[in-house]
């Protein structure tokens, strides 16, 4: 870089976000709650991970007495707790609940939280620092993973598809610089149009993960049976894409304020890009997962059952949580933003919370 070269922005954001020491995960300022920089459904209210509890004992019960929950990247702890705590009140606790999180900093946070909140079942929780060697039978959570995991940015000119790199330093200061997109890029960008039916005009930036099927070909080869449970924020392709959508969709969070310059603060700010279902969905079947669900986060938590998790609440005493609790279900909020997409390896039976509202036609429209 400093010679005048530059980087992919899949680089820069995987650098600024995990660099050991440096990067945003791996420092050790708050990150999550009213004192971090963004709030997750979990930190809002423990009805999160108590109603997801539902579908989740519903696959464990077909599974077996020794399948496992592997929950992806599980920021401060709080969702693993309070879903751990609604298993063992159902009576379907996992053999192995398995964290893989690449944080030291975040793994001692989770380590104390669920000392504290859950001490009992604490001999289940394992880290882990890659996927399991045998494959197993379980049950994968994955709760705001995919908006946080490397894009590769790229740009429309009248030439054709550009790759927008990183150029510059930390003392100078990086910016955005184009170059020629590789014969892949610009070949995966045109499939993309191709399915769209359209160009998109030049000008139009945008982000994608080219490594996503790869990256769940060796996700999905570690289950034998069992279900993946994705909750993110996005859109399928069709909309993800949009002609309108010029701007692409990355955005950086520090304390509480949404930013569009990821060169601002690298490595103190949260960088995040919305996620296209439809490429995480093809990238599922590709590995031999079916696509057991996809809808909205408002009509899977009510189709789990958080309707009878609020009735259980004190409208006085717990005026709190039910008004935070509103956030997870609002369209205005996160009810509508946030999706969610279930797969399926094995022929387990999909929960009913799936049913409710089935997207799964919207992420190809055009099929």
């Amino acid at each position: 870089m400093q010679a005048g070269g530059s980087i992919g922005f899949d680089r820069y954001m995987e650098l600024a976000l995990y660099a050991p020491g440096l990067g945003y995960y791996s420092a050790g300022a708050a990150k999550f709650g009213p004192e971090g920089d963004f709030v997750t459904a979990p930190e809002l209210t423990p009805l999160f991970g108590r109603t997801l509890a539902g579908p989740c004992a519903q696959w464990l019960a077909q599974l077996g007495a020794d399948a496992w929950m592997l929950e992806l990247g599980a920021g401060s702890g709080v969702l693993a707790a309070d879903v751990l705590a609604a298993l063992a009140q159902r009576g379907q606790l996992p053999a192995t609940y398995a964290i893989l999180e690449r944080s030291a900093e975040l793994r001692e946070r989770q380590r104390q939280l669920l000392h504290r909140r859950v001490p009992e079942l604490l001999d289940r929780v394992r880290w882990l620092d890659a996927l399991p060697d045998v494959p197993i039978d379980g049950v994968l959570l994955a709760n705001e993973v995919l908006d946080a995991l490397p894009v590769v940015r790229a740009r429309r000119t009248d030439a054709g598809w550009r790759e927008l790199r990183v150029s510059g330093d930390a003392a100078q200061g990086f910016a955005d610089t184009l170059a020629p997109a590789s014969p892949e890029l610009t070949g995966q960008l045109e499939a993309i149009e191709a399915v769209l039916g359209q160009t998109l005009p030049p000008g139009y930036t945008t982000e994608i993960q080219p490594w996503l099927p790869a990256w769940m070909a060796s996700l999905g080869a570690s289950f034998s049976r069992g279900a993946m449970l994705w909750i993110d924020y996005g859109l399928p392709r069709h909309q993800y894409y949009h002609p309108e959508r010029a701007t692409g969709t990355l955005r950086c969070h520090y304390r509480h304020r949404a930013l569009d310059d990821p060169y601002r603060w690298p490595g103190l700010q949260d960088i995040t890009a919305w996620v296209d279902f439809t490429a995480l969905a093809e990238a599922a079947q590709a590995a031999g997962w079916t696509v057991a669900g996809y809808t909205t986060q408002a009509a899977f938590l009510i189709g789990a059952g958080i309707e009878s998790e609020l009735a259980r609440l004190d409208p006085v005493a717990d005026y709190n949580v039910l008004q935070r609790t509103k956030r997870l279900l609002m369209p205005g909020e996160m009810g509508e933003a946030f999706k969610v997409m279930a797969l399926g390896k094995g022929g387990l039976e999909v929960p009913t919370a799936c049913d409710l509202f089935d997207q799964r036609g919207r992420l190809w429209p055009m099929g």
